[in-house]
């Protein structure tokens, strides 16, 4: 993927950019509309390019520059689940998580989109049992686990999925510790007014560097509202995870419980067989990595101070799982060795009904 270089993010949320500027000739309108995103992954079968994926991506640093982007960074995108680290610096901050004597397990499912798996459901039950409520006060819903071989077990006994085998009981069980620490209704938790989302529109305020009281927002698939960021403001959000620096005492505290607990436990993170987990296994703690619906994704890399945020204009998993490692590899924070080990993950293949590899989706070419 070909990149351009701005000089600067602002650090408080104003991004300039060199690429994508249209310069009407005076007088005129220009009616052309935003450009259109760069390609940043495409499909092979055989020997014919079949697919493509558009979208936009950043690598921004603690201090606000931009070192690269692709299309325009500055156009507010919503982030999804990608940000749960940023959702989670309430339940650490406000002395919740110490306060019920939960620890790093608990806060990596905070931070994270699991799979279903016993391993995950199991540590969200105990939770919701220690803070003293019950799966009933959850307001995320039900789904089956996205763990096939779980949904299949499951199927099969006749079991019917709870609030705990959604992807986002984790974060949840956040929440709601959070409410009962503070001494608010844990009823309607999930409401854009209630006071857990304001404290948590706060921090996104602050880690993004971004007035978002007039910010476009909507309801996310757990319920809660989801905020539209430019893409830039959220990859500096990224990369003062990875170095917090100029954050206050307790919020940088916050941030690197937060960072010891989302690299310590990668397989809570998502699950067997994710690419998440998997890039997460294979970078060694290098680099830490989610992903969140509609396309989006986001990577911190702490020893660079380095952040990094995608948007895939279409949407699509397999696409977003590309390009998020093809924009690691650019940082060449790991190694060949390192890169050897995930070769899977930058380059997917495409099978047939047979298992037959015929094509593969990959990193843009040029």
């Amino acid at each position: 993927m070909s990149h351009d270089h701005s000089s600067c993010c602002g650090g408080h949320g104003d991004h300039h950019g060199h690429a994508d500027h249209h310069h009407p000739a005076e007088g005129h309108a220009d009616l052309s509309g935003p450009p259109e995103a760069p390609i940043l992954v495409e499909v092979t079968r055989g020997g014919m390019v079949e697919s493509v994926h558009r979208g936009r991506a950043c690598i921004v640093d603690s201090d606000g520059r931009v070192l690269a982007q692709w299309g325009d960074i500055q156009a507010p995108v919503y982030p999804r689940s990608a940000i749960k680290s940023i959702q989670a610096i309430p339940l650490v901050e406000t002395g919740a998580l110490d306060a019920y004597e939960l620890g790093d397990q608990e806060l990596a499912l905070a931070c994270s989109s699991h799979h279903g798996e016993i391993r995950h459901t199991r540590i969200a039950e105990a939770w919701i049992k220690r803070i003293g409520l019950t799966v009933d006060d959850y307001e995320c819903g039900a789904h089956l686990p996205t763990d096939t071989d779980t949904a299949h077990e499951m199927i099969r006994n006749g079991e019917t999925p709870t609030a705990f085998h959604n992807n986002c009981s984790g974060k949840h069980a956040g929440f709601l510790t959070t409410a009962l620490h503070k001494g608010e209704p844990t009823k309607g938790y999930v409401r854009f007014d209630h006071p857990v989302q304001q404290r948590i529109l706060g921090v996104m305020e602050q880690m993004t560097g971004q007035d978002l009281s007039q910010a476009p927002w909507g309801v996310d698939g757990c319920a809660i509202p989801t905020i539209g960021i430019p893409l830039g403001a959220i990859a500096y959000a990224m990369a003062r995870i990875g170095d917090p620096k100029d954050l206050p005492d307790s919020r940088a505290e916050a941030v690197a419980r937060i960072r010891r607990a989302w690299r310590s436990h990668p397989h809570l993170i998502a699950g067997k067989d994710s690419f998440d987990t998997g890039m997460m296994q294979a970078a060694g703690g290098l680099v830490l990595v989610k992903g969140g619906a509609e396309g989006v994704g986001c990577a911190v890399l702490p020893k660079q101070g380095l952040g990094i945020a995608l948007k895939i204009d279409d949407g699509t998993p397999r696409a977003r799982e590309v390009a998020l490692a093809a924009l690691i590899r650019a940082t060449k924070v790991l190694s060949d060795e390192q890169w050897a080990r995930a070769d899977q993950l930058i380059h997917q293949p495409v099978t047939n009904r047979n298992g037959l590899e015929v094509g593969v989706v990959r990193p843009a070419e040029g």
